[in-house]
């Protein structure tokens, strides 16, 4: 193998031009690249060695060989062998890793095959504090495509895993580590790991955002961070609480009411075409007491800075969009508030009036979340007349009693809608599970003309079909992420804490030009 040659290396900031919080990699795509003083890893599919491994083994005089037999390794994906100091290499450590037949793997796959490898690298070795130089051979490992977008995809992967939400934390994580890949073509590698990059940045973001903790994210804050998205190109227009009164928007005004910060509602619009624009509307609580039908379980309340998780997926598109130069027309909108309890909060049995003129019974302070996501869907029709809106919420616990945290509930009238979204989740791993909209009778109200939650029937379709009301004639889907925004240990692609859920999904159904 040759000596690394670098005539040409796509060195790409993490922090981009907004910057995150987040601790992450940098990569580096080579043509070339030699095995010596730092970590090598190798990647093999099947028990052939690759013309890479054959190298390697034939100078080690067959350690390598004899290693994978002890081993029983025969390339099936997430197989780790691991040599220190191997003879006749330069490299300090060794790690040969199985992927499996990568012919047949979606992105999602690729994905967690590169979480898998930070993962390990990070297993009780001090790896990022003693050695920040990796070097990572793919020769040989393709996708569908080709071995660059493989590269690409397990690159993304390996950075998603390596995120980091230190703010808070005496001792700071270790400096990022570089990483070299080397690949058949290190242009085309660099060119579609720069749109990964892009995403990643909207990720990291959401996941920031979510992280964040609730005394320090209020609405007003989180409209500020929007605002930062104008140097990326994006129109930001911040709607505070009077003039979300004065628009007639009751139901994200009342949500707010007993806040000191009161509702805003963020809009961030790409326009990078000039057709009628996707819209995205997120769900943006910041904090959730459940007002005064308070939340009683202490564990559970104490998650609740996460229920501003679809708002953040929302923001992070947004980004991811920006900085990939996007060629859709997508608004974002972010209906924020803090339901808090106080004297001057909304009161179960009060009558508000939306902005579409529907009067809604208050039956439940906690169902509030479809009130502030209901005025946004009408002000996406009302000001953006989009074809298509999507909205995104940690709305019901209903939905994660029905279906946990491995699928998402998609809601909509329209089956190509659901097939276009389902299809994108199935590409990145972020699953889609359809629930009926059903039930409509449960929400008539004595007093008003409808009420804002049932009794008879299942929690998460009377919360869609509640937003149903208000999404008029545009074509629409509902997306129910309860029980996605926060994992409480590393797995796959997520490290602990916020996952910045939602943001794969969108940004992979706006790339395969919906509508």
């Amino acid at each position: 193998m040759k000596n690394l040659a670098l005539v040409w290396v796509c060195a790409i900031n993490i922090m981009g031009l907004v910057a995150t919080k987040a601790l992450a990699d940098n990569f580096n795509f080579v043509e070339s690249s030699s095995a010596a003083n730092h970590t090598v890893v190798v990647l093999q599919a099947g028990d052939k060695p690759s013309k890479t491994l054959a190298a390697l083994d034939a100078r080690t005089n067959q350690q390598i060989t004899e290693a994978l037999k002890i081993k029983s390794f025969n390339g099936a994906k997430k197989q780790m062998v691991e040599l220190l100091v191997p003879q006749g290499l330069q490299a300090k450590r060794l790690i040969i890793m199985g992927v499996g037949d990568t012919a047949s793997a979606n992105k999602g796959a690729i994905n967690e095959l590169g979480a898998e490898l930070t993962a390990y690298l990070a297993k009780g070795t001090n790896e990022r504090e003693r050695n920040h130089t990796i070097t990572l051979l793919t020769a040989g490992i393709s996708d569908a495509n080709s071995n660059a977008s493989f590269a690409a995809q397990f690159a993304h992967g390996m950075n998603l895993r390596a995120y980091r939400f230190d703010k808070y934390l005496k001792e700071k994580n270790p400096a990022p580590r570089n990483i070299s890949v080397s690949v058949d073509d290190k242009q085309q590698a660099a060119s579609q790991y720069q749109q990964l990059k892009a995403i990643e940045h909207g990720i990291f973001l959401a996941r920031d955002l979510t992280n964040e903790v609730p005394s320090q994210l209020t609405p007003a804050q989180f409209a500020k961070e929007a605002s930062k998205l104008k140097q990326l190109g994006v129109k930001v227009t911040i709607i505070k609480p009077k003039q979300v009164k004065s628009l007639g928007m009751g139901g994200l005004y009342s949500v707010g009411q007993g806040s000191n910060d009161g509702s805003h509602l963020v809009i961030a619009h790409w326009q990078g075409s000039e057709q009628a624009p996707i819209a995205l509307i997120g769900k943006g609580i910041t904090f959730d007491t459940g007002g005064y039908n308070i939340k009683a379980n202490g564990d559970s309340i104490s998650r609740m800075k996460t229920d501003m998780a679809g708002a953040a997926a929302v923001l992070g598109t947004i980004r991811a969009l920006a900085e990939q130069k996007s060629t859709q027309n997508v608004v974002g909108i972010m209906a924020m508030a803090e339901n808090m309890v106080s004297a001057t909060a909304t009161a179960p049995g009060d009558v508000i009036t939306m902005g579409n003129g529907t009067t809604v019974e208050i039956v439940n302070t906690d169902a509030e979340g479809r009130l502030v996501m209901a005025d946004a869907l009408w002000y996406a029709n009302q000001h953006f007349q989009p074809r298509v809106m999507v909205d995104i919420a940690t709305l019901t616990g209903s939905k994660y009693r029905a279906l946990g945290n491995r699928f998402t509930a998609i809601f909509s009238d329209d089956q190509g809608l659901m097939d276009g979204l389902s299809n994108a989740g199935e590409r990145v791993h972020e699953n889609l599970w359809p629930l009926p909209l059903a039930y409509h009778d449960e929400l008539k109200s004595p007093i008003a003309d409808i009420k804002n939650s049932g009794h008879n029937g299942p929690g998460a379709t009377m919360g869609a079909v509640f937003l149903q009301h208000f999404a008029g004639d545009t074509k629409w889907a509902h997306l129910d992420m309860a029980g996605h925004a926060l994992t409480r240990s590393d797995k796959g692609i997520h490290p602990t804490g916020g996952t910045g859920y939602g943001v794969r999904l969108l940004t992979e159904w706006i790339a395969s030009n919906p509508e």
